[in-house]
Parts: structure tokens; C-alpha cells; sequence
């Protein structure tokens, strides 16, 4: 579900196809061709017949996890890999540049790391490779997931695999020389942001994790008719967004920004989940010195990356990218997605516990963690997000009634 690069155009494309194809419309173009069909699971070997090359395109900022687990793998198993090309990419952009390889056949994407962004819109485009429903029997480490890591993968039906999760937020995070009475509620928040107009912000939900975790919280803690359905059943959030939003003067395209305006004191109070208040800090784009708290009452809306494959693939390259899966949801390797903190905690799979991810991980966490994380995360209930098609329409309404004209759209 989260993206440090985005363009605002092609997020709105992104939105226009994917409401377009979930509502069941068709294309303008009849004549267009047919995605191909996936892989013949029955043709593809438990080894490719030689060393494979991957080409991994991340949307992501998935890499800062998994990009230690993937080295491993190649450095153990040449004979299955032989090198491994990475690039990046913003989620709003991961269908304009698969579609026209999965459309001609030529693709030159292997494998993909995605948040639920990218997921969802690549399932209503069809294409991803149904990797759970073909593929399962050699994925037996799925078993092993954590239950909200679990839940995570239902999101992804057939065509996704989760490879890191964590609970996200929503919490907030404030400069403590400006913020002296911390708001603990979605109450408080409004009132303080009523008493420092321009001091209190958030990203366009469309283009940041934080920005749609506050948005997809919203209905929990105010009580609204049907948190799973922003249409219908968030009455109250779209009256408290439209309301607050009278205090921001913009909202950025991207959480990077965010960040930014608490740095230099543009802002001092924003919403954040637990891997953007760690990671800023430890890694010097924040100071030190910010502080986070959480809302008495919420509920943790949780998140994930999903690895999926383009339909049309080789039968080595699945069979390989099969083999660094499996591996990659060990408890040895899916340690190492605690990283700087960025998806904390990260893994998603049982016994990947903090001891097992390197030193400089167990260091970042033990100096820029919060001592009442793991308490909160085992405290207080999750929920996952919207479901795609939900999602979609979330992000169209806010667009329209809450963000209109207060976001820059980049071409």
C-alpha cells in the first residue's frame, strides 16, 4: 500500500481503470488484445534447467527489506540464480509500464514487490499470474504466517504472495517544542488543529501509506455506520476530513514532503504509522528529538507487501522465483525485514523474531523504537484495508470532496 515516488496523473489513471474494469465497463478498444494466458503450472520444473537472471521491479521501497534476503539467496543458490537486477518505480505508475509487456508478451519485469496499491491495480488489468491458486503446494511457508499477515493474504486472493507486514497506525507524531498538550483523540486533533491553522497535515491518501492509514482509521474511532465501506458507511469521516481540512493549506503528493515539513518545522503534528516515525529519525531526515503517541482508542489498520509475477512468465523464472519465495518466508531470512525500521516490525511470518535480524537492525530498533509499540500492537485490534474496489472509490471521493485543489498535480 505505500510509495515514496508518485505522479499525480498517473494515479488518476490508475483509479480511472481500476473503477472502470470493478464496475464491470469496457475498454473503448474492442479490438485490443487479450492478456495471455498464465503460466502452464504443469510445465514448471521444481529447478530451471539453468541459472536464471531476475528483474525486479520495485513499488514499494520494498528493497530496504527484502533486498538482504534476495542477496543471500543468489549468493547460496547460483545454480538457480544467477544475478539479480533491481529498479523502482511509483505504485501509480507499476500498470503503464507492465500492461504493454504483459499486452505483447516481452516482458522484461520478472517479479514485482507491491503494496496493495500496485496489487489491486494489476488484478483489475489481469495481470498478475494466479501464483497462490497454481503454486500453493510449493509455497508451504505461507502456513507459517502470523494472523494478521494472514488476513493480509486474503487480500491478495490468488495472485499475490505476502512477503513483509506490519500494523501500520494510525499514531501521530509532533515536535514536543510545539505540541505541549498532545491531542488523544480524533477530537482533540481537530481542536488543536482549529488553534494552529498550517501547523497539521497529511499526505493525499492516493500517494501515502500514512495519508490513507489516518483516512481508513478515521471511521473506527469516530464510530461511523460501516468502516469497510466509504461510500455508504463513513458519513462522519468525510464531515471530520472535509472539517480539519479547513486548518491545511496543502497536502503533499507523496509521504517524502511530510516528512520534510516536520524537519524544517513547517508542520508539527502529523499522522504516521510505527515504520515512518522510526525510520525518519534513524536514518537523520527527521531529529531525534520528535516524539509519537497513539489514540486512546483505535484500531491498528494493518499493511503489507505482496511479491506477484506478470502473466506470460518463463517456466524457469517461475520455478526460480518460486524457490526465492519459499526462502524468503523463513524465520531466518524474514528477520531481516526490520531493516532501519521502515516496516516495523516487518516480518510476516511466526519466529522471525527481533534477535534473528542483524545487529544494526536490533541497534536501530533499540534506539529509535518506542517502548510501548509492542504492547500497543498486541493491545489494541487490527483490521485490514479496504478491499481494492473499496479502496479505489475512497481515494476518488476524498480526491473530490476533501483534496480538491489543495494537492499539486505533477506532470
Amino acid at each position: 500500500m505505500r510509495s515514496r515516488k508518485s505522479t499525480y496523473l498517473a494515479s488518476a489513471a490508475i483509479i480511472a481503470v481500476a473503477a472502470m474494469a470493478m464496475t464491470g465497463c469496457s475498454a473503448p478498444n474492442s479490438g485490443a488484445p487479450k492478456a495471455p494466458a498464465a503460466t502452464d503450472a504443469s510445465k514448471v520444473p521444481d529447478k530451471p534447467s539453468q541459472p536464471v537472471t531476475l528483474n525486479i521491479l520495485d513499488v514499494a521501497g520494498n528493497q530496504k527489506l527484502t533486498g538482504p534476503m534476495v542477496d543471500d539467496f543468489v549468493k547460496n543458490h547460483p545454480d538457480i540464480v544467477s544475478s539479480v537486477t533491481w529498479e523502482s518505480a511509483g505504485a501509480p505508475d507499476l500498470v503503464g509500464t507492465i500492461k504493454p509487456q504483459v499486452d505483447s508478451g516481452n516482458l522484461s519485469v520478472d517479479l514485482v514487490l507491491t503494496g496493495n496499491d500496485g496489487l489491486s491495480a494489476g488484478i483489475s488489468q489481469n495481470l498478475w499470474e494466479p501464483i497462490v491458486k497454481d503454486y500453493s503446494d510449493r509455497l508451504s511457508n505461507m502456513q507459517n504466517y502470523i494472523d494478521p499477515a494472514a488476513k493480509m493474504q486474503e487480500l491478495a486472493g490468488d495472485y499475490g504472495v505476502v512477503v513483509t507486514y506490519y500494523p501500520s497506525g494510525p499514531l501521530l507524531q509532533y515536535n514536543p517544542d510545539v505540541v505541549k498538550d498532545v491531542p488523544s483523540t480524533p477530537e482533540e486533533l481537530m481542536a488543536w488543529a482549529k488553534a494552529n491553522p498550517g501547523k497539521f497535515g497529511y499526505a493525499r491518501p492516493a500517494n501515502s501509506g500514512p495519508g490513507r492509514t489516518f483516512m481508513m482509521g478515521l471511521p473506527y474511532m469516530l464510530g461511523d455506520k460501516d468502516p469497510s465501506d466509504p461510500e455508504k458507511g463513513w458519513d462522519k469521516t468525510w464531515k471530520y476530513l472535509e472539517e480539519i481540512g479547513t486548518t491545511i493549506n496543502n497536502y503533499p503528493t507523496g509521504t517524502g514532503q511530510v516528512i520534510s515539513n516536520m524537519a524544517d518545522g513547517t508542520w508539527a503534528l502529523i499522522p504516521t504509522t510505527t515504520g515512518w516515525d522510526i525510520e525518519p529519525r534513524a536514518t537523520g531526515k527527521e531529529p531525534k528529538t520528535i516524539k509519537a503517541a497513539p489514540f486512546d482508542d483505535f484500531t491498528w489498520v494493518t499493511d503489507a507487501h505482496y511479491a506477484v509475477i506478470p502473466k506470460g512468465q518463463s517456466a524457469d523464472k517461475v520455478s526460480a522465483i518460486l524457490l526465492l519465495l519459499q526462502d524468503i518466508l523463513t524465520p531466518e531470512q524474514n528477520a531481516k525485514a526490520y531493516d532501519s525500521g521502515y516496516f516495523y516490525p516487518g516480518p510476516a511470518v511466526k519466529d522471525a523474531t527481533l534477535d534473528k535480524a542483524p545487529k544494526s537492525s536490533q541497534d536501530i530498533i533499540k534506539e529509535y523504537g518506542r517502548d510501548w509499540y509492542d504492547a500497543l500492537i498486541e493491545k489494541m485490534p487490527k483490521a485490514t484495508p479496504l478491499s481494492p474496489d473499496k479502496m479505489v472509490k475512497a481515494f476518488d471521493i476524498w480526491d473530490r470532496q476533501v483534496g480538491s485543489g489543495k494537492f499539486e498535480e505533477k506532470k
